[in-house]
């Protein structure tokens, strides 16, 4: 099976316009986010999917001089971006990262695929944020084969929820089988994703303080021990709901 991880990203951003090339230790966040995902070892591809939107231009430039693969999709209807893009690259298993996580962690998207494909053909879909959140957000992974993508995008008429991608599949838990991911340990109250100039500031210090893009996701956590006033720093930012 092809397993290809898309990645959500454009220009607009009502907290922090343009975010997705906000520079993180020399580097545009986007390419941050795409080269942590390329480290893994469950894909098969990384595929930025962006929109058509003029300003947009700018991140299919990024992917062009990377030699990244990119898709231009809808602007509003992520879900129908996601499904063209997983038609385009012909996936048999999409994994859906966004590109505000620039602390994403080769590692727990491994993880995550492979108790997804562990458990093939009987579970639908996979992430880590079910049945509860206990990694740090901005980590979040999800997994799912191309006929429940497709299943999902031919049956969903919520707008909303089609932004947002997945929400019809999480939300029915009868015509889907989930697998959630806990960790060990409950780290949910960190917030390591990028929505807010505060959340920058907190990603901007943890790449300084790296002054590369190599490190893992534990590293981080032994970087905040020591230094856990860096918390303080976005912990009080409120996550959209949908």
């Amino acid at each position: 099976m092809k397993v290809v991880a898309i990645i959500q990203a454009h220009m607009g951003s009502t907290r922090l316009p343009g975010k997705v090339l906000k520079d993180l230790a020399g580097e545009p966040m986007l390419a941050r986010v795409v080269d942590r995902t390329r480290r893994t070892q469950t894909l098969d591809e990384v595929v930025v999917a962006t929109t058509v939107q003029p300003a947009d231009e700018a991140i299919v430039h990024l992917c062009a001089e990377r030699g990244r693969p990119c898709f231009r999709g809808s602007e509003e209807d992520v879900l129908d971006r996601y499904y063209q893009a997983a038609v385009a690259h012909q996936a048999d298993v999409v994994v859906r990262i966004t590109s505000d996580c620039p602390l994403i962690e080769p590692e727990i998207v491994d993880r995550v695929v492979r108790e997804f494909l562990e458990r093939q053909p009987e579970v639908d879909y996979a992430c880590n944020t079910l049945p509860r959140r206990t990694f740090p957000r901005g980590l979040d992974t999800e997994v799912m084969r191309f006929d429940v993508l497709e299943q999902a995008w031919r049956e969903d008429d919520n707008p909303a929820w089609r932004e947002h991608v997945t929400p019809y599949i999480r939300r029915h838990p009868d015509l889907f089988h989930i697998h959630g991911v806990v960790n060990e340990v409950d780290y949910s109250h960190m917030r390591w994703t990028v929505d807010t100039p505060k959340d920058l500031a907190f990603v901007r210090r943890i790449y300084d303080h790296f002054g590369h893009g190599r490190f893992s996701w534990r590293e981080v956590l032994v970087a905040l021990e020591e230094h856990p006033e860096w918390l303080e720093i976005n912990r009080h930012v409120r996550q959209k709901t949908v």
